[in-house]
């Protein structure tokens, strides 16, 4: 299994980021192939120029392409998903999320922001023809703690619930995914087939 963590955070110091790497730390334990990609990562121009060419843009097809389930994760401003978000979804292929689960993730000010998952992100990722979409998490942001000195973020231990319990129904959407059949052995079966008229 390959699940690909797509962080639409443009800040280095990000909730969202934590609740990625919260994912990741679940997923690696279960022996899940595991790729993150921030959106802050990618050249400005390319986005921003929408260039489908440039290699960073063809690197993100191609990891989203070999993907079995998306973990999407990013902050609600303005009661919406991040733009840099948006654009980098732009520069997919129309059917990219084809075959694919895919897990929303947000994190905002306040409970207020709680429907920018339904209402901003999830119809994006359905119109890239995401096979599965599950429910989503959102967390606020007093539920993720950064401390003073060298000790770990904390986070809450409802939200940590929250987030397992979503890494569950992740696990089990990819295992009930069709698996392809292998080109060999269906032309096999045809040709040693028994047809009878």
């Amino acid at each position: 299994m390959h699940v690909v963590l797509l962080s639409g955070s443009p800040a280095a110091r990000s909730r969202t980021e934590v609740l990625l790497d919260h994912v990741r730390q679940r997923l690696e334990v279960q022996q899940v192939e595991v790729s993150l990609l921030r959106v802050r990562d990618f050249p400005a121009e390319d986005l921003l120029h929408a260039r489908f060419d440039s290699p960073a843009v063809q690197q993100l097809q191609a990891v989203v392409a070999s993907a079995d389930g998306l973990v999407v994760g990013t902050p609600v401003y303005k009661a919406s998903f991040t733009g840099a978000l948006k654009v980098l979804l732009d520069l997919l292929p129309e059917r990219a999320l084809a075959h694919k689960v895919v897990l929303p993730l947000a994190s905002g000010g306040s409970p207020a922001h709680l429907l920018a998952v339904d209402y901003a992100l999830k119809p994006v990722l359905a119109a890239l023809k995401a096979q599965e979409m599950l429910s989503g998490v959102f967390a606020v942001d007093k539920q993720i703690a950064y401390p003073e000195g060298d000790r770990p973020v904390q986070i809450d231990d409802e939200l940590r619930a929250r987030l397992d319990e979503a890494l569950e129904q992740l696990g089990a959407a990819l295992a009930r995914r069709p698996q392809p059949i292998d080109p060999n052995l269906l032309n096999d079966r045809l040709v040693n087939a028994r047809w009878s008229i």
